[in-house]
């Protein structure tokens, strides 16, 4: 466990938030546009649970799949 935090110590938060921010976003404007949308491409419940805890890919699966395009 130690290790575990020496090396969290040690990476750069200059690489780490970017990404951080990045999956923030995309995740905050899924779940705006996802509470907006009446209809989704397959069951509304599992495009949450795919936005919520498919970190980084979530979104991005949501907007190019789950949205139907009307």
């Amino acid at each position: 466990m130690n290790e575990i935090i020496a090396e969290l110590e040690q990476m750069n938060l200059a690489v780490i938030l970017p990404f951080f921010i990045i999956q923030l976003i995309l995740m905050v404007i899924a779940l705006v546009d996802w509470f907006k949308i009446e209809k989704t491409n397959g069951p509304k419940w599992m495009w949450l649970f795919i936005i919520l805890l498919v970190n980084i890919i979530g979104p991005i699966l949501y907007f190019m799949i789950g949205r139907r395009q009307e």
